[in-house]
């Protein structure tokens, strides 16, 4: 682990090593893993999504989405593993990073199967983790669709702080302007919110879920 005093050196915040959780396993996002997203994926699986999805729902097309992804300037890619079924099953990013003001934005893309799963919550934990205790970050943010409901509801439940609404802040694919509610949580908040993702993790491993 960093000191906390100083930020890791800016080369490692865009490294992607492998990530073990208790039900999944983080992994550098790459274009074979398009196989897996385009078998357990739906329509819902990207219609909030600030860039939009692949142009159709076949293997190549997620492989090219995900190659457009990785060639996003200030991005770092994971694939999410399912450790109980070994298939890919969604990606978290560190959407945007911002090494000189030390924050990075998170966002998340799950399959219909692993949604209402513990998927999310050791997703989201490592990748946090990560960020406050290795790379050194003061602050992560997310920024949700306004009509997401789901995603606004499990960002409630994370302890974040919700801190306004960016109104037409970014302008979708299909055209559509898009509300962006903002939420964040800062390093000295951390700790809280390390221990409740930890105790949910827990109730979800103890009931079985994966």
């Amino acid at each position: 682990m960093s000191d906390e005093s100083a930020p890791a050196p800016a080369e490692q915040w865009f490294d992607t090593p492998e990530l073990r959780g208790q039900l999944v396993t983080l992994e550098g996002l790459r274009a074979e893993h398009g196989a897996d997203l385009s078998t357990g994926a739906t329509q819902a699986t990207v219609q909030f999504l600030a860039r939009g999805g692949p142009e159709e729902n076949t293997a190549p097309a997620w492989a090219a989405y995900v190659e457009r992804l990785n060639a996003l300037p200030h991005r770092v890619n994971f694939a999410v593993r399912s450790r109980a079924s070994g298939r890919v099953v969604g990606r978290i990013s560190y959407s945007e990073v911002n090494v000189s003001d030390r924050w990075v934005e998170v966002g998340t893309m799950l399959l219909p199967a692993a949604q209402g799963t513990g998927v999310n919550t050791d997703a989201k934990l490592l990748v946090l983790e990560r960020a406050f205790g290795v790379l050194g970050v003061n602050r992560v943010q997310f920024k949700v669709d306004a009509l997401n409901e789901r995603s606004l509801r499990a960002m409630r439940r994370l302890g974040a702080t919700e801190e306004g609404v960016l109104r037409a802040y970014q302008v979708r694919p299909d055209g559509r302007a898009r509300d962006s509610v903002m939420f964040s949580v800062l390093r000295d908040e951390w700790p809280a919110v390390r221990e409740g993702l930890r105790a949910r993790l827990d109730g979800w491993a103890a009931a079985g879920w994966t």
